[in-house]
């Protein structure tokens, strides 16, 4: 992968749920040997890759070990990089295999609809994998039963947490530990994107029959004062519209709502299902054509295609007495209804203004992806 801007290579990260199992087995093989840990220490990632990690701290207590990896993004935007990822493990109760518990920073499940029950540490299904493998090969190799309890924590974790979507979630107290692949990729966006389909399932498990993707606090606080809907409700999609619709294609609910300013929801017009500045761009002639088709005259048309910003080209229609933002919602809801493509949803689309007064709106129907 090359950086756009300088033409670069991006460098890969490690996950949480890397670095808790690196920091795992290290603990794990201290205190099973009372030697020092392996440093570095090394895992196998749930490709079959094997990877190794340096130790950042270590600690031995009475019965316990204790050992912490800082977790290295790469060149991914992450907010928990540069956290320590620590994992204090004690032997466990014979027979009673690998158990999880939340340290500070990691936070708990306290609603349902999350892969992992209420109450349960917010260490999530692979990771948790990951880290009983891990314990199961150092077990056989050092010749004793695969027995731990293993307390994962992150100094500061909770204070990171208020800025990730973990408190709408319903978890509490802290981070997840999170990964699939053990890799982070930068500007994948893996994270944000789970964290939208884990709302989604929050929601559905909560029976609501009603959701609301937005693309900032503009536009979200805007719906929930339409709807009076609950925090569950809202899914702060961001600039993934297409990661939350292909997820409630297969996820459906009865009634789904986008909501977003006119520049974003331009893009969703004209095709774009991820909005980000840098990803997708606002196409001013299909714009200033859309503009004719509702009553713009050539010069107004020819403002708007070589306006600097897709606001400066509203302004010029609104100026002019052209409702450019309706068609523009008619044809971002075309746009979202193929990608829902769900006959049993509902779908409409709300254009913002910034100061969160409704522009437009595509009113509610039947998201059949093929219809007019």
């Amino acid at each position: 992968m090359s950086d756009a801007g300088s033409g670069g290579p991006l460098r890969r990260g490690w996950t949480t749920g890397a670095c808790a199992t690196a920091a795992s087995r290290a603990a794990f093989e201290a205190l099973v040997t009372g030697a020092p840990p392996p440093d570095p220490v090394e895992i196998a990632l749930p490709s079959g890759r094997r990877v190794a990690f340096a130790l950042a701290t270590f600690e031995r207590g009475k019965d316990f070990a204790r050992a912490g990896v800082v977790k290295d993004a790469g060149d991914d935007p992450d907010v928990t990089h540069g956290a320590l990822i620590c994992a204090r493990v004690r032997r466990g109760a014979p027979g009673a295999g690998v158990r999880f518990s939340a340290g500070a920073g990691v936070g708990t499940v306290t609603r349902p609809g999350l892969p992992l029950p209420v109450g349960e540490p917010a260490i999530n299904p692979v990771p948790r994998k990951m880290m009983t493998e891990t314990i199961i090969e150092a077990s056989a190799r050092l010749g004793v039963a695969p027995d731990a309890d293993i307390e994962i924590s992150i100094p500061g974790g909770e204070e990171l947490a208020r800025h990730t979507l973990n408190g709408r979630l319903g978890i509490v107290g802290g981070l997840s530990i999170l990964g699939t692949t053990g890799i982070v990729t930068p500007f994948s966006c893996a994270a944000w994107i789970d964290s939208i389909h884990r709302g989604v399932d929050v929601a559905r498990a909560s029976d609501l029959s009603h959701i609301a993707g937005t693309t900032g606090s503009t536009s979200e606080a805007a719906v929930k004062l339409l709807y009076d809907l609950p925090e569950t409700a809202l899914i702060e999609m961001g600039d993934f519209v297409g990661g939350l619709l292909k997820y409630l294609h297969k996820h459906p609910v009865a009634r789904v709502t986008i909501g977003g300013g006119f520049a974003k929801m331009t893009k969703l017009a004209q095709g774009r299902l991820d909005l980000h500045s840098g990803r997708s761009s606002v196409d001013f002639a299909h714009l200033a054509q859309t503009a004719r088709e509702v009553g713009a005259g050539l010069e107004i048309a020819a403002l708007i295609a070589n306006a600097n910003s897709a606001l400066e080209a509203l302004q010029i229609a609104q100026g002019a007495g052209i409702d450019l933002a309706a068609p523009i919602a008619r044809a971002a809801w075309r746009t979202a209804a193929r990608a829902l493509d769900a006959t049993e949803s509902e779908l409409e689309i709300i254009i913002f203004d910034r100061d969160g007064v409704p522009l437009a709106r595509a009113p509610f129907r039947k998201a059949i992806h093929d219809r007019d």
